[in-house]
């Protein structure tokens, strides 16, 4: 396995080889982050989750993955249930050649990955439910009764198997972020009392691994939790959340990071107000830039859905030369967001997606004017 993990001087490294990037404000530090505010990431990250399970796409994604690691992304993101633990292998394929060849140090580089889902094992197996019994109930990885909706568990033994694995698969001693998957999943069997008594648990685990050094910092990766409605399901309270974080690791807590959709058709997390502390109700972004905690912005491009169509006052306003560009500097251009996610499984999207990184970010003034035009 590749010892160490991303560092304050590994990543302003990584930076300085790519001055014309730098100079234009690409790479920057989270703010108010304690430990994880000194790394230098990139304003795009590239993401892993579209694609076959199969050989071709595996070539596909070390190629654009190295790709990337070569052109001044310094941000990975993946999860062990991504076609079947195939991501997190193809990161780990890439790192390898690169440190190899010595073109990159594993001090450079943020790698996040998630858990909570049920995965399989590179292939959709005959018999899903024997394969899920005879992996982990039998092997006493996980209680029946630990499983929500038959497909989501955060336990503390899953979570240790699952991180054990991720670590193989990305051949990596540290894992830098480790979110736990859509938590919200839960939500469709179990209460809010017996969620937070298992989130609590969890984090108390996830502490315990950054102890031993299997992890450098924790979170959660949602889709919709920390942009719903107070009064939905899926409804998360980062504040609620920070706290039992506290309660398992003390002030000085590693859960530093969490992951939700940011995009020009989904800007809750900057535009809604709906996480409530004894101050009143914020924004996500406020609430996480308050509580010392990164967000990373998933789904730029809402898996391809805003490569087209975006209003003429939006790219008016942002400035760049097509859609996708648009899309992609909507999202790294905003207040409060570390980096921006975007799948990259092909080498040409690399080169792509990395053109709204050669220009500034666009200003704060003109950005918050999206949410005042019509």
């Amino acid at each position: 396995m590749l010892t160490g993990f991303a560092t304050s001087t590994g990543t302003a490294r990584y930076r300085d080889r790519f001055p014309e990037l730098r100079d234009a404000g690409h790479f920057r530090r989270p703010a108010n982050v304690p430990g994880a505010g000194e790394l230098w990431l990139s304003s795009i990250g590239l993401g892993t989750y579209l694609g076959d399970a199969d050989a071709a796409t595996d070539t596909a994604y070390i190629e654009s993955i190295a790709s990337a690691l070569r052109s001044g992304i310094n941000v990975l993101d993946t999860a062990i249930n991504y076609r079947h633990q195939r991501s997190e292998r193809n990161i780990g394929a890439a790192l390898q050649q690169l440190v190899a060849s010595r073109e990159l140090n594993r001090d450079e580089i943020l790698v996040c990955t998630k858990a909570g889902y049920l995965t399989f094992d590179s292939t959709v197996p005959p018999d899903p439910r024997g394969y899920f019994t005879r992996e982990y109930v039998e092997t006493g990885v996980v209680d029946q009764s630990e499983i929500a909706g038959g497909m989501h568990c955060m336990a503390p033994g899953y979570l240790e198997n699952q991180i054990e694995r991720s670590r193989r698969n990305l051949g990596l001693e540290a894992i830098d972020v480790f979110y736990i998957h859509n938590p919200e999943s839960q939500f469709a069997e179990v209460s809010r009392e017996v969620f937070r008594a298992r989130l609590r648990e969890a984090f108390e685990t996830l502490e315990q691994q950054v102890h031993v050094g299997r992890v450098r910092y924790y979170g959660i990766a949602t889709w919709n939790a920390l942009r719903a409605g107070e009064s939905e399901r899926d409804y998360i309270n980062l504040y609620e959340v920070e706290a039992l974080a506290r309660e398992a690791g003390g002030t000085n807590h590693h859960f530093r990071f969490v992951q939700l959709p940011f995009n020009l058709a989904m800007p809750e997390g900057f535009g809604l107000a709906n996480h409530r502390d004894g101050d009143g109700k914020k924004s996500l972004v406020h609430a996480a830039s308050q509580l010392g905690i990164a967000v990373m912005g998933s789904a730029a491009l809402y898996q391809g859905h805003l490569t087209k169509g975006i209003p003429e006052f939006v790219a008016n306003i942002l400035g760049m030369s097509t859609d996708t560009e648009n899309a992609i500097q909507f999202a790294r251009s905003a207040p409060g967001i570390a980096s921006a996610l975007v799948g990259m499984r092909k080498s040409h999207h690399v080169a792509a997606n990395l053109k709204p990184a050669m220009m500034p970010r666009t200003a704060k003034d003109e950005w918050l004017r999206l949410f005042r035009e019509k």
